[in-house]
C-alpha cells in the first residue's frame, strides 16, 4: 500500500512537473508566435478591430518583400562582421589571459580579478559619450571595425572570467605531463587544456556572438551611413516617423533570430557542461 502511494505521488510530481514545463514554454514561445502570425497579416488587418491573433489570408509574400524594400543582405552581413570579428578578438585576447589567471600567480592577480568583475557593472549606454569620443579621435565612429573593437571590449571581461573557471575545473597534472613529455607551456595549453576544455569555449563564443549580434544602443549612436548598419539598426527602416510597418518589422525581427537559434541547437549538448565548468570556484 505504501509502495502504491509512492508511486502516484511520484506520477503526480511528474505530471505537475510537466505541466509547468509546458506553461513556461508557451509563456515563453507566445511573443514569438505572435511576431509569426504578425508577419503574415496585411497592414489592414493588422489594424482591424475584428482581426485575431491569427491570420485570415497568410502573405508569405511579406518575408519575400523585405528583402526587396531594405538591403536586409548588407544588414545581415554587417552583423556577421561584427559578431564575428568582435568574437574572435575576444577570443584572442580572453583565453591567454584566463589561462594566465587560471594557471600563474603575480603581483595584483586578486586586484585584476576584481576590476574584471567591476567592469561588468557598466552598461555600455552609460559609456557612450566616453565612446563615442574615443572613437572620434581614433576615426572609427562610422566604421563596421569601431563596432567590433567595442563588442570586442565589452564582452572581454564575461570570456575572461568564464574561461578562467574552465581552465581551473581541468587539472594541472595533465599539462604536468605533457611538459615531462618535451612540451612548453604554450604547447602544453594549445594541445592538451584547449581541447579539453572545448565545452567551455565553445559555450562562450556563442555567448560572445549573440551579445554581439544583439548589440543596438552603441551601433545606433556610432553608425551614420545606413550601408553600415547592423541588422539591429538597419531594420529600423521598417519604423516610419507616420507609420509603422509591423508585418515587414516582424519579417525581419525573425530573420535576425535565426542565427541565434542555429546556434544554440549547435551548442545545445555543451551549454551546461561549459557553464557548470565555468562557475568552478577559485
Amino acid at each position: 500500500m505504501a509502495k502504491k502511494q509512492l508511486t502516484l505521488k511520484g506520477t503526480l510530481l511528474r505530471v505537475l512537473l510537466y505541466l509547468v514545463v509546458i506553461v513556461v514554454c508557451i509563456v515563453t514561445l507566445y511573443p514569438y508566435f505572435a511576431m509569426f502570425c504578425t508577419a503574415l497579416k496585411s497592414r489592414a488587418e493588422i489594424f482591424s478591430m475584428n482581426g485575431t491573433i491569427l491570420p485570415i489570408n497568410a502573405l508569405w509574400s511579406n518575408f519575400i518583400d523585405i528583402w526587396s524594400r531594405a538591403p536586409m543582405a548588407n544588414y545581415m552581413l554587417n552583423s556577421l562582421l561584427i559578431a564575428g570579428g568582435s568574437t574572435l578578438i575576444a577570443m584572442l585576447c580572453g583565453i591567454p589571459a584566463a589561462y594566465a589567471l587560471a594557471r600563474m600567480k603575480f603581483k595584483g592577480q586578486t586586484a585584476f580579478l576584481g576590476f574584471v568583475i567591476v567592469s561588468q557593472m557598466f552598461a555600455p549606454v552609460v559609456l557612450l559619450i566616453g565612446i563615442y569620443k574615443v572613437m572620434s579621435i581614433l576615426s572609427l565612429t562610422d566604421s563596421i571595425l569601431g563596432l567590433v573593437f567595442i563588442n570586442a571590449a565589452f564582452n572581454q571581461a564575461f570570456t575572461i572570467w568564464l574561461l578562467r573557471g574552465t581552465f581551473m575545473g581541468i587539472s594541472a597534472e595533465m599539462e604536468q605531463a605533457a611538459t615531462i613529455d618535451g612540451c612548453n607551456r604554450i604547447q602544453g595549453m594549445t594541445k592538451v587544456l584547449l581541447p579539453v576544455a572545448a565545452p567551455g569555449i565553445v559555450t562562450t563564443l556563442i555567448f560572445i556572438f549573440i551579445n554581439a549580434w544583439n548589440e543596438y544602443t552603441v551601433a545606433l549612436c556610432l553608425i551614420s551611413t545606413s550601408e553600415k548598419e547592423p541588422l539591429t539598426v538597419g531594420i529600423n527602416v521598417f519604423n516610419g516617423y507616420n507609420m509603422i510597418e509591423w508585418q515587414y518589422l516582424f519579417a525581419a525581427s525573425l530573420f535576425a533570430i535565426i542565427p541565434v537559434v542555429i546556434l544554440f541547437m549547435g551548442i545545445e549538448k555543451n551549454l551546461v557542461s561549459g557553464l557548470a565548468s565555468g562557475g568552478v570556484k577559485g
